[in-house]
């Protein structure tokens, strides 16, 4: 089957990618190009230089003193080899510091973008998966375009310069060693597209593997309830296999294809090898000529094995931006902010409107709402309440523009209409890292006296400040060294801390005794009396500072 050019592989959204991100490192690009240049020049006067202190040692000449001019040619050499690891440290150096960098770079893009998609679209990834992602396919994609494709503008200059050098010296072993490269091309061909192909597969694996690990590790205290593993051993093993016989196929198809490719270099070898034997034994070549035909043949198969093992490097980049792509394809949500929320005066406090609001998750899921119609005014407070899936974490999501109605709108009307709700979800929504960090989170010009205001208004100021490190105490993942109370209490601080008129706060007091919750309520409703208020909850002690109730 003949492979058929197409211009639109050239316009595909892969290959866009990628030469978006080659502009992007242009300068690194560029650097590993030149540094590679002047490393193949360097080689090639190397073998010049080599051959013409062989041949000054072994050539009698009678207008020439061997003994002195033989100083010079190897003072050449040395000068050459030191040259040489100059060049090479110093391109080490671009790699790693550009390298880092530019991963940094492209990393912190498709972070700050995944932050602004659109939540229901976000969730179809596995959290894993899209950690995988930014790690390993990121590093694949910067490796090409700032290695990989310098690399093969060096490559080819390596192959052209050696040729050229060796078709001077001998017309015939130059054609001869060329004549061979057809088995590295057609090695090439045969193995490329099944293994892009088995490369996606063995990256969907792995990724699999890895959502696994995390998802188990981050329930460790499920696993540890269930005092057994066999469920959690399972899944990874399953998925550990299927990548193993992604990596089998891989492997089989690249062994055949290695196997060609010596097999060529080998006999390029043994013919150049024999050639030179031959020729320096009838006397019409020297030995130092014998000597620079074994390391131009050297010069002229090692670019040709580098192109070879660039096939892979293609695959790998091309499979990582077919990756990368995909979340390039996540909608954003319109709605995000990107930038922080300003102050909101408190005369402004919106309210929220739905209006005939109708909405299921999928066309054929049940509808939550039909027909649904509700009104917040501004500055008031409002207990919704209800049943497990009656809508009330559908209700939150349709005020924070999560998700949006199917039929109908929901508003935020009044004066200060794009105020930003802040938000307290159930459970413990703590990050790792300090309270003073996780507070800064949603205000980070706060001052420290603000911030022990918020955690009064929450009723946290009291076990925080006791600490001896008080706001710079730490805070471990999902708020280790915190109780669920205590931690609720922070994450209500957070809240409290973000400047918008419009408060939702879901189950946020489920993990407080009834003495605290009620503080916590009295403070919140007395300190905010001029905002938007929304709980969410099943129990009853909110009626107290309640405006208004909506039963679910």
């Amino acid at each position: 089957m003949k492979f058929k050019f197409r211009p639109s592989i050239l316009l595909s959204p892969t290959v866009r990618f990628l030469f978006r991100q080659l502009k992007g490192n242009r300068l690194q690009a560029v650097l590993n190009a030149t540094s590679g240049l002047l490393l193949v020049g360097l080689d090639l006067a190397f073998v010049w230089a080599t051959k013409r202190a062989v041949d000054i040692a072994t050539l009698p000449s009678p207008t020439h003193n061997a003994a002195t001019d033989l100083h010079p040619a190897l003072a050449l050499i040395a000068f050459l080899m030191v040259l040489r690891i100059a060049v090479s440290l110093g391109s080490r150096w671009i790699r790693a510091i550009l390298g880092v960098k530019a991963q940094n770079h492209m990393r912190r893009e498709l972070f700050e973008r995944l932050l602004c998609c659109q939540w229901v679209s976000l969730k179809r990834h596995h959290t894993a998966a899209l950690t995988n992602r930014l790690e390993r396919d990121v590093a694949d994609v910067v490796s090409f375009t700032t290695e990989t494709v310098p690399a093969v503008f060096t490559t080819v200059a390596q192959f052209i310069g050696a040729f050229c050098l060796l078709f001077f010296m001998d017309h015939t072993l130059a054609i001869i060693i060329i004549l061979l490269i057809p088995f590295f091309a057609l090695s090439a061909k045969a193995y490329a597209r099944p293994m892009r192909r088995l490369s996606h597969r063995a990256r969907t694996h792995d990724s699999a593997v890895w959502a696994v690990i995390q998802e188990t590790l981050s329930r460790i205290l499920v696993v540890k309830s269930i005092a057994h593993t066999a469920p959690f051993l399972g899944p990874l093993k399953e998925q550990q296999q299927a990548w193993h016989q992604c990596i089998l196929k891989r492997t089989k198809y690249s062994t055949w294809s290695s196997g060609l490719m010596n097999f060529g270099f080998a006999m390029g070898y043994f013919l150049t090898f024999a050639w030179g034997a031959c020729r320096l034994a009838d006397g019409s070549i020297t030995y130092g000529a014998m000597l620079a035909f074994v390391q131009l043949v050297g010069q002229i198969q090692s670019p040709v094995r580098s192109l070879s093992q660039f096939v892979p490097a293609f695959i790998t980049a091309f499979t990582a931006a077919d990756r990368l792509t995909e979340l390039e394809r996540i909608p954003l949500d319109d709605t995000a902010p990107h930038h922080a929320p300003q102050p909101a005066a408190e005369e402004k406090a919106p309210g929220i409107r739905f209006e005939k609001v109708t909405f299921s998750y999928t066309k054929v899921s049940r509808k939550i709402f039909e027909g649904f119609t509700y009104d917040l005014p501004p500055q008031s407070v409002t207990a919704v309440m209800g049943e497990t899936g009656t809508g009330k974490t559908t209700l939150v999501r349709l005020m924070l523009g999560l998700i949006t109605p199917t039929e109908g709108k929901v508003e935020f009307y009044g004066t200060d209409t794009n105020s930003v709700p802040a938000y307290v979800p159930q459970g413990n929504s703590l990050f790792s890292g300090t309270v003073k960090s996780n507070l800064l989170m949603a205000c980070p010009q706060a001052t420290d006296e603000e911030l022990k205001k918020a955690l009064w208004c929450a009723a946290a100021d009291t076990f925080v400040m006791k600490r001896p490190l008080g706001l710079n105490t730490a805070c471990g993942e999902a708020g280790d060294g915190f109780s669920e109370g205590q931690a609720q209490r922070i994450a209500i601080a957070r809240c409290l801390l973000m400047p918008s008129s419009v408060k939702i706060f879901d189950e946020a007091t489920s993990s407080l005794d009834p003495e605290t919750e009620s503080i916590v309520l009295e403070r919140i409703a007395q300190t905010y009396r001029h905002h938007t208020l929304v709980f969410i909850t099943h129990r009853p002690e909110v009626l107290k500072y309640a405006t208004q109730v909506l039963r679910l």
